[in-house]
């Protein structure tokens, strides 16, 4: 006889976002329906590029949560990293102590690691001074510094990764963190995306490659998934941890419950680095997956959070894949971009829009796409608008889409349908 299925639930979130950081504060900002997108660029001179804007977390005092010598020895990516993982958890109320550490995963997806430290370590050593290249760069800038500083926050030895799958690695990260819960080699992870991406060579690639939006002089607006008059994606920063369980020790423990994490899809395009593939169909199988995974049906699904980057090539083609994916019933279901609330966090977005599709689970309340005014002729779907869309939720699906044609699909269904 087959084992029975594990469930597995959110318990606890931790948004580290330029919309706001810990969860109150993310709703908050949601509910504001502004855009934190803003220009120039703080933290560089963007000035030799096309592109002059980023959402960037201005907030962040990582002293606010680490210890101060803690933080300075730290690249921000890191401290990103640290801060989630430590909202998280004090979200769940999670008595990690009382944790069998062995049994604890942590599973992290990272799209450029320590990037920006690895930058300013670079250009000490070109300008000839190269006995002050600090020794820990090797073990900062490394993606998988995200995880490993967790692990040693909290002594969990359990199985620990860090995916460096482009966009949508906190996807990946989220869902087969997931699945080590599933199949039992788990009880509790702690899963999210992270990236500090704003860095002159990093965000230059992107400029110069015309990826990103050159709506300088009205960057809030800029940031505009499925409209007419997108012309590229707007960066930003930031991460999101969420503590995932095994349902019935979290009930057992009384633990508050957003949402199951029921279902995952991963598979590739195999057509182009940047491009995603023009028939959507790719995109739609790995749709199709996550649903069958959860024992659903596409007639099953009431919300999709979309990946939306606000680029031309994306969302014309997640627009196509969701009507592949869904068929008929993708005439009724809701789509939300929320990208314009906290920028593309390049490897972090994933995690916080799956963190977003569960606060809408629990709030019955979807986000509006910002600044959609016209959706392209190639948007033809249900696209929320306006104030958001109030009513319960059953079933939300979150797309994340990268370079190298990854694809990546969670679903997640309300507390209230646990059996």
């Amino acid at each position: 006889m087959a084992a029975k299925r594990r469930s597995v639930v959110i318990t606890g979130i931790g948004p580290v976002t330029a919309c706001g950081i810990g969860v109150d504060a993310l709703m908050a900002g949601l509910r504001a329906r502004r855009s934190p997108v803003a220009a120039p660029v703080a933290a560089f001179d963007s000035s030799p590029f096309r592109s002059h804007m980023a959402a960037e977390v201005s907030t962040f005092d990582p002293t606010a949560y680490l210890d101060a010598k803690q933080a300075r020895r730290l690249d921000r990516f890191v401290q990103f990293s640290l801060v989630a993982s430590k909202l998280a958890i004090a979200d769940a109320r999670l008595d990690t102590a009382s944790l069998d550490p062995g049994r604890v995963a942590i599973q992290m997806g990272s799209a450029m690691g320590g990037i920006a430290y690895a930058e300013i370590q670079l250009r000490s050593f070109i300008e000839g001074r190269s006995g002050h290249i600090d020794p820990r760069l090797a073990t900062t800038t490394f993606a998988g510094a995200a995880s490993c500083h967790i692990a040693i926050e909290y002594g969990f030895t359990g199985p620990n990764t860090t995916n460096a799958m482009s966009c949508a690695a906190g996807t990946i990260a989220v869902g087969e963190a997931a699945r080590l819960i599933r199949e039992g080699s788990v009880d509790v992870a702690i899963a999210g995306g992270v990236d500090a991406p704003l860095a002159p060579v990093c965000y230059g690639a992107f400029a110069t490659m015309r990826a990103m939006s050159t709506r300088n002089d009205d960057p809030e607006t800029a940031c505009r998934p499925f409209d007419a008059d997108r012309d590229g994606f707007v960066m930003g920063e930031g991460a999101c941890v969420l503590v995932m369980e095994e349902a019935s020790s979290a009930r057992a423990r009384g633990a508050k419950i957003y949402a199951e994490l029921r279902g995952y899809g991963i598979n590739n395009d195999a057509y182009h680095m940047s491009a995603p593939r023009p028939d959507g169909s790719r995109a739609a199988a790995c749709m199709r997956a996550a649903i069958a995974s959860a024992g659903l049906t596409p007639t099953d699904v009431d919300h999709v959070n979309s990946h939306g980057s606000s680029t031309q090539l994306n969302d014309g083609t997640e627009s196509k894949a969701i009507r592949i994916a869904l068929g008929a019933h993708a005439d009724h279901v809701p789509v939300t971009g929320t990208k314009p609330y906290h920028g593309h966090a390049l490897g972090a977005s994933g995690a916080i829009e799956i963190g977003i599709s569960a606060l809408s689970l629990k709030h019955a309340w979807i986000p509006p796409t910002l600044n959609l005014e016209t959706p392209g002729e190639d948007c033809d779907l249900d696209y929320v608008t306006g104030a958001g869309r109030d009513g319960p939720l059953k079933a939300v699906i979150s797309n994340s889409f990268g370079f190298g044609g990854i694809n990546a699909v969670v679903l997640a269904t309300a507390a209230s349908e646990l059996g």
